[in-house]
């Protein structure tokens, strides 16, 4: 997809969401589209479950029909390699000793140096998510 395309259709990320998670529920599919981001100029679609091919087809079909994006912009649609996933909680929200929040590139280079992750591919970017808004605490969820 082009640039304009796809900050076009993050600049209405949320109404996409609910659009699709609707369109699944017409169907009748088990499936719910978490969020939409961008990772260098590819738009990316997660989902709380391994999509099947019809779910991949039903987002591919949103995407072309919404305004000003062409079917051929869509590269391609993928599958995750794997249903696991690893999530981390209690993590307090700012690295020690600094006033920097910790986000998903640190979470990824952390892992990159721990012995148990050598030979697994991740499947998303990690996802930081703050517990409450006045909370230190975050979890981190990580699909691999």
């Amino acid at each position: 997809m082009s640039k304009d395309n796809i900050l076009k259709f993050m600049s209405e990320s949320s109404t996409h969401i609910t659009n699709i998670n609707r369109t699944f529920k017409n169907i009748k599919s088990d499936i719910i589209a978490d969020f939409v981001y961008i990772d260098y100029y590819k738009l990316i679609i997660t989902t709380d479950k391994v999509a099947s091919l019809s779910d991949l087809n039903t987002i591919k079909k949103y995407i072309k029909n919404v305004n000003n994006i062409v079917l051929k912009d869509i590269i391609f649609l993928c599958f995750p390699q794997s249903k696991s996933y690893l999530k981390i909680i209690s993590i307090t929200y700012l690295m020690e000793n600094t006033n920097v929040p910790i986000n998903s590139n640190i979470v990824e280079s952390v892992i990159k140096f721990i012995h148990i992750f050598n030979d697994i591919v991740l499947a998303s970017k990690p996802r930081v998510i703050k517990v409450l808004s006045k909370s230190d605490m975050e979890i981190i969820w990580i699909d691999i």
